[in-house]
């Protein structure tokens, strides 16, 4: 991992742990949601942030800060295919 590539993982996970507190104790966001808060183009740039955003959300899982959620349910990093959620820790 390059330091560029680091750096963008630390801000995507200040983003989402940013917009989470912003938003309220059982609130959830998108992926989508951290990378456009950190993508600072004014075009659909913000979709190559997606797959960084998703593990910036697998290393906040792993510290114990958030969970990922499909269809409301908690499920693992690795395991989550498709479109996910991400909320706090309860």
């Amino acid at each position: 991992m390059t330091d560029a590539e680091r750096r963008t993982g630390r801000l995507l996970e200040q983003a989402i742990l940013e917009l989470l507190d912003r938003r309220g104790p059982t609130a959830t966001i998108c992926p989508s949601d951290a990378a456009r808060a950190v993508y600072d183009g004014d075009d659909d740039g913000w979709r190559a942030l997606m797959e960084p955003a998703r593990r910036a959300a697998g290393r906040l899982v792993t510290a114990g800060d958030v969970e990922i959620t499909q269809a409301g349910r908690t499920v693992e990093p690795a395991q989550a295919r498709g479109p996910i959620r991400i909320r706090r820790t309860r």
